[in-house]
């Protein structure tokens, strides 16, 4: 039997952000050894205390969370995406004080310390924007070759944005972040928007997950009610898509998509600022993943989440 991998989330949760921790927390094939907090759907301090609460609800009480960038490298900060995941971004629910602390050391320097570690064997999957990941790269040298692959939710190669016309989200809040990351030579995979727009979950699904999993699938059950009226209201009545679990699956289950190897860069100027395009400069080639077979993506899903206590 393989060894579980070594994976580390950094994360602003965040609905879907709560479905794809609780995702690794039941996935036998995932050793989640950490959780690093980021700007984006709430606040980063928001996203601290969130990542603590889904930890603590999952039994996760050990797994270390590293608070990190509350702004983009370069960009005023952006408004957290209320209108999406809710004020305090687990839809209706309400704010809990976790029990537990984060460490007191900085998200990019546990992600550098994690990296040296576990050299070779630590898989990143980021599911904000990519400051922490750009802020680690600048601390040390040798993070883009310690770090084994760093698998990220982001971007749309042919797809178009899900935030302006041009942009994805992720990469939209901070694209300088982004741009550095995709030119770093590390060993990149991007799950953006031509795949996860493909893998949907209706309220059906959810009811279905909650009967499986009263607690903790009651609870995703619970958020996603806020996130499908969000699809709702804006036309798309016919579920919510998968965009951070699919990112997560894709580091356990990378046969169920298929890649386009091409060189990514990020545009920074302002009308299409965060669109991800094909980079001119000689840069290593990026892991865009193109296509995906969404029923099994989605039916593994479920069956991790099904496992829920």
């Amino acid at each position: 039997m393989t060894s579980p991998l070594k994976l580390i989330i950094d994360t602003d949760p965040g609905i879907d952000d709560a479905m794809a921790i609780f995702y690794a927390a039941a996935a036998p094939d995932i050793e989640l050894l950490g959780l690093t907090s980021i700007f984006g759907n709430v606040t980063a301090t928001q996203a601290t205390r969130n990542a603590l609460r889904l930890l603590e609800w999952a039994g996760l009480n050990d797994v270390p969370v590293a608070q990190g960038a509350s702004k983009p490298r370069t960009l005023p900060a952006f408004p957290p995406s209320h209108n999406v995941h809710g004020d305090e971004g687990f839809g209706e629910m309400p704010a809990e004080t976790p029990e537990g602390k984060a460490l007191d050391e900085p998200a990019a320097e546990f992600l550098v310390r994690m990296a040296r570690q576990h050299k070779g064997e630590l898989v990143l999957c980021p599911i904000g924007p990519l400051t922490n990941i750009a802020d680690a790269l600048d601390l040390d040298p040798e993070f883009a070759s310690n770090v084994a692959r760093i698998v990220l939710m982001g971007g749309s190669l042919e797809e178009g944005g899900n935030i302006t016309p041009h942009a994805e989200a992720n990469i939209y809040h901070d694209p300088h972040a982004a741009e550095r990351v995709f030119a770093s030579g590390a060993n990149i995979t991007m799950v953006g928007l031509d795949v996860t727009h493909r893998i949907l979950c209706t309220a059906e699904d959810f009811d279905a997950m909650e009967a499986a999993s009263p607690r903790l699938g009651g609870m995703i059950n619970e958020m996603s009610r806020f996130y499908l009226h969000f699809y709702a209201k804006v036309g798309k009545h016919d579920g919510c898509s998968l965009h951070d679990p699919a990112a997560v699956i894709a580091c356990t289950h990378p046969e169920l998509f298929t890649p386009r190897a091409v060189p990514v860069s990020v545009s920074c100027e302002k009308e299409t600022s965060g669109k991800t395009i094909l980079a001119q400069d000689g840069r290593p080639e990026t892991d865009v993943l193109m296509s995906i077979d969404a029923p099994a993506v989605k039916r593994q899903f479920l069956h991790e989440m099904s496992k829920l206590a």
